[in-house]
């Protein structure tokens, strides 16, 4: 039995990640575009031909029509359903992480923001606004909701907040002076302006010592893998590289590994404590 009701609800917990990543991907074609993200419905972007019940179903959906439009027989990314699978393993890796617990809801959110601002800059090498700025609010939002339910005394619930407040400043400003030294550095801009915005939504969702965490890593994973295009010759040197999907990287790997690493790191600097 309790391996069926476990079986169950990570099915309903996949479904409904999938769904949201559907979701994403209509976000992360319309938004850059300007066009309304709620209307039209889903529809095939050749012949307009709006996708029925059966067609629109995550991942099973693409798989039914076998990657093509049912009436114009255009190809439909392979990305589409990519999206969708991916969104609902990160779902479940929350949920098996965080089990249920008003963690699981922030961090699917937390999520489901930070996938739908990684594809947007890798798509058009921008971070929209709207989706960091609302992105900041609710994680402050989220973190006085959260210390609310768990009880926590008033003075805890300030701290918390006054923490993501913190880090929120703390993205802004570091990422924002790591853009003018750069650009002074390199004599070209070095970083986008929606990179410091997504830094202070990080900020208000980790708190300031793990947005100084998953910066760390953000650059780290940046530095190798761009380090090792251009040596490859996949990049140039003066050629611009998206840096929201490696904040969304180290942010994705705070939240799961965050405590390990900085006790690891603590540890290793002092040892007899």
């Amino acid at each position: 039995m309790d391996l069926l009701f476990t079986s169950f609800a990570n099915f309903i917990v996949f479904a409904l990640g999938a769904s949201i990543g559907s979701f994403i991907n209509v976000v992360v074609y319309r938004l850059p575009a300007g066009v309304s993200i709620v209307s039209p419905p889903s529809r095939c972007p050749r012949c307009l031909h709006r996708l029925g019940k059966g067609e629109n179903i995550p991942v099973l959906g693409w798989l039914r029509l076998k990657g093509r439009c049912r009436h114009c027989h255009a190809a439909i990314a392979v990305r589409y359903p990519l999206v969708e699978a991916a969104t609902g393993l990160i779902f479940l890796l929350v949920f098996w992480q965080f089990g249920i617990s008003i963690q699981t809801v922030g961090y699917w959110i937390f999520c489901s923001w930070l996938l739908a601002l990684s594809l947007i800059d890798l798509d058009t090498m921008t971070l929209p606004d709207r989706l960091t700025k609302s992105g900041l609010a609710i994680g402050l939002v989220f973190g006085v909701v959260a210390g609310l339910i768990v009880q926590a005394p008033v003075n805890g619930v300030v701290y918390h907040l006054m923490s993501r407040v913190v880090g929120a400043v703390l993205g802004i400003w570091i990422f924002d002076a790591i853009a003018l030294f750069g650009s002074l550095a390199l004599g070209q801009a070095a970083m986008g302006a929606g990179d410091a915005k997504l830094a202070a939504m990080l900020g208000a969702w980790l708190g300031w010592k793990y947005l100084l965490l998953a910066g760390f890593l953000a650059c780290a994973i940046g530095a190798f893998i761009g380090g090792g295009a251009i040596a490859l010759g996949i990049l140039s040197r003066r050629q611009k590289m998206p840096f929201g999907p490696f904040l969304a990287l180290g942010a994705f790997i705070t939240i799961f590994s965050g405590d390990a690493i900085l006790a690891a790191y603590f540890r290793l600097i002092f040892p007899a404590i």
